[in-house]
């Protein structure tokens, strides 16, 4: 996603925070970097280092929130990282990094020679919708089937379905299943974000909802289904229900989907998604 800007040897590397500069940038290039721009609007306590000259001009910018990293380089391969990448390893070690997949590359080759290779990567496409989903998606499904947002009932429910979500789509490699860590999660979810969840013969069977919101962008996530209950056009309902709503809002939508899941792809091409670009998560 080369953007045009040149980096020369007369751009250098500083601590920048949430200023004009870096907002400006992100907003200019908010469709590929939706979760770090949600990240530099709302997140507590994040580090944003911006790559530019003495004129102001900036070629690159690197946020960190929570150990994660965010390289928005715009798909530029002659970023200068390895000797500032250094610097900054001493304070923040990196648990992950998301982002496009050439960036993604960029940091990973910067950071290989202090010590650091991935664990597991995680290929994904990047996919926005900006227009009306599938109007044939809005009533499909088995008949009976309930959309609606959540009730302060609904949370044993809701747990078991983010709980498997969790375990089939989120966890890395190896990780183990903290319960107390998905309930806290699934509350910050309910309180702070949009949801949907799809009833069927009085019990929760899917869900999806927001994971945050960028300039003028949603990002959704923790799209899933019971097991039991797929290939009932359950999923491609509520998500065409859900965004058809988030689009009423005047915003565009963002989501990144695995590449070995190939039903899912389908289905959000269907509901209207265009893919943007690869997407990767590396983990440490």
């Amino acid at each position: 996603m080369a953007d045009g800007t040149a980096v020369h040897s007369s751009y250098h590397w500083r601590k920048a925070g949430k200023t004009a500069g870096p907002r400006e940038f992100l907003r200019a290039r908010e469709s590929y970097y939706v979760a770090a721009s949600t990240r530099f609007l709302h997140g507590n306590e994040v580090q944003v280092w911006s790559l530019g000259n003495k004129e102001g001009n900036l070629g690159a910018l690197l946020l960190s929130h929570n150990r994660i990293f965010f390289p928005v380089f715009s798909g530029q391969a002659d970023i200068p990282l390895p000797l500032f990448m250094k610097r900054v390893l001493r304070k923040i070690p990196i648990h992950l990094l998301q982002g496009l997949r050439s960036d993604a590359e960029a940091l990973e080759a910067a950071i290989a020679p202090w010590g650091y290779e991935p664990a597991q990567r995680i290929e994904y496409d990047l996919m926005a919708l900006d227009r009306e989903p599938n109007p044939a998606l809005l009533t499909t499904g088995p008949a009976g089937l309930m959309l609606r947002q959540p009730r302060s009932a609904d949370m044993d429910g809701l747990f078991r379905l983010q709980a498997a979500y969790e375990q089939e789509e989120v966890l890395p490699w190896k990780a183990e299943f903290n319960p107390a860590v998905c309930r806290m999660s699934l509350e910050q979810l309910v309180a702070h974000e949009s949801m949907l969840v799809a009833e069927l013969d009085s019990r929760l069977v899917g869900k999806i909802n927001t994971t945050g919101a960028s300039f003028s962008r949603y990002q959704i996530g923790g799209v899933y289904v019971d097991p039991p209950y797929r290939g009932l056009g359950i999923a491609s309902r509520m998500s065409a229900v859900f965004l058809q709503g988030l689009l009423s809002e005047g915003k565009g939508i963002t989501l990144f989907v695995k590449k070995q899941n190939p039903a899912a792809c389908r289905m959000y091409r269907h509901i209207g998604f265009a893919v943007l670009g690869d997407y990767r998560l590396s983990y440490f």
